[in-house]
């Protein structure tokens, strides 16, 4: 920042109205303080040591590919994050996540734009779906699996069961098979092996395709069928739990049959509003911000309490039982995630009610 842009700029100092702390005149980021007020002059309620339970995917390692980049957040970046691992991608129109599966169940919240969505199951059932803005799908682990962009392109945010995983080192046909001899995969398909003369030396993860037709030109018949539960879920066509704070709408096994592992609640604060003081009883909770701006402050038990600022694009992480509340700061509504490793979505409230 240059002398003129800071002098611009009320400049935050970590001193509290009571005039606790004093002037920090060393070598700052100063914007970085702007957006952490509560790191910067923790609230007289912020007692003890509670790791953080915040990080930004601006912060993230971006992996470009020509048809689209990813980054993610994971335990190596959070490593309170255990029980869940987020990744944020995006594919231009055309683009293609390329066939894969995981190790771990793989749920998604659609952001931007449309993809399509494919996959076969075990017994060779096929499914097939477009997906747009406030749309999910769960993928069970071990089932393979497509995303491609359509006509704008899309961005989309995944979620693991597993916070040690990366998208990075996952299963896929492309690294199968250029690890294979040819004359196996001639064996395996009945096939020349002058067949795999081109296929790539290495995992091409994404790559850049034309723009996909209708589905129906893209289905694929199968003697048996498709598979028997959806793997799609239309997270905005749900009517929302309205309050008087704002609204929440909330996807489990219940209503969203497939997602065995990972259980969400889609929530909005209103400005001047707050997710009241609760905590869950099935799991830890693994946030993603969507818009807005907020604060939470996360109760450890013997005193122990930390105030941390969030804002779009950025994760947040309560250990499991742990209280908390979130405030929104903004003069907007805030908008996040909030999701657990579970089949079932829970929550202890100190009030009958819902922010």
């Amino acid at each position: 920042m240059s002398d003129d842009q800071a002098g611009r700029i009320a400049i935050p100092q970590p001193i509290r109205s009571d005039g606790a702390g004093g002037v920090d005149n060393g070598p700052r980021d100063v914007l970085r303080d702007l957006q952490n007020p509560d790191l910067l002059v923790p609230p007289k309620t912020d007692n003890g040591l509670v790791p953080n339970v915040r990080f930004s995917f601006s912060d993230a390692h971006m992996q470009l590919n020509h048809g689209g980049w990813s980054r993610e957040v994971t335990a190596r970046e959070l490593p309170i994050a255990t029980t869940l691992a987020g990744v944020n991608m995006s594919l231009t129109p055309g683009g293609v996540r390329e066939l894969h599966w995981h190790q771990q169940a793989e749920w998604s919240y659609m952001l931007l734009g449309r993809a399509r969505i494919t996959a076969v199951d075990q017994n060779g059932r096929n499914f097939i779906a477009d997906v747009g803005p406030g749309d999910l799908w769960y993928f069970p682990p071990g089932i393979p699996h497509s995303i491609q962009g359509l006509e704008e392109g899309c961005e989309f945010l995944l979620v693991f069961d597993d916070g040690s995983f990366s998208d990075l080192n996952t299963l896929s046909i492309s690294d199968w098979f250029a690890h294979t001899p040819k004359e196996v995969l001639a064996l395996n398909f009945g096939v020349p092996e002058s067949d795999f003369d081109s296929i790539p030396n290495g995992q091409v993860y994404i790559y850049q395709d034309r723009v996909p037709g209708s589905i129906k030109s893209d289905e694929v018949h199968s003697p048996y069928g498709t598979v028997p539960l959806t793997f799609k879920h239309e997270l905005l066509a749900q009517p929302p739990l309205k309050t008087p704070g704002g609204s929440v709408r909330i996807v489990d096994s219940t209503n969203f049959p497939i997602s065995k592992t990972i259980a969400a609640a889609l929530v909005e604060i209103e400005p001047g509003g707050m997710r009241e003081m609760h905590w869950h009883p099935n799991n830890d909770e693994w946030q993603y911000y969507l818009a807005g701006q907020g604060r939470m402050t996360v109760f450890a038990g013997n005193g122990a309490a930390r105030t941390f600022d969030f804002r779009a694009g950025d994760v947040g992480y309560v250990p499991f039982a742990f209280g908390h509340y979130i405030q929104n700061t903004g003069d907007r509504s805030l908008w996040f995630l909030e999701m657990f490793k579970s089949d079932r979505f829970a929550t202890c409230r100190l009030i009958n009610g819902w922010l």
